[in-house]
């Protein structure tokens, strides 16, 4: 539809229309599993932000389908491509 926007004092006639999202981004991770921590080696640079990629990690390691649980902590180191994912409880 059709809004009315004021920016700084200056109206603006906007126009709402859809758009496609782009295809999301897959990689392959490296991990190591103990009790209660995954340390993740290899994890690709990519052009996001540090904390949308903490965001993605703890979504990944959260799907109980694949083995995962609560993540109480995602510990993500960029330079080093390595994160270290921490649950709950251990399993």
């Amino acid at each position: 539809g059709k809004h009315t926007v004021n920016l700084d004092n200056k109206i603006a006639d906007v126009r709402v229309k859809p758009f496609t999202l782009e295809m999301g981004i897959k990689f392959e991770l490296h991990v190591t599993i103990s009790g209660k921590k995954i340390n993740v080696s290899e994890i690709p640079e990519l052009s996001i932000p540090e904390d949308w990629m903490r965001d993605k990690l703890e979504l990944n390691f959260y799907k109980s389908e694949l083995g995962g649980g609560e993540v109480s902590n995602v510990s993500y180191d960029k330079p080093s491509g390595t994160a270290v994912i921490t649950f709950l409880t251990p399993g």
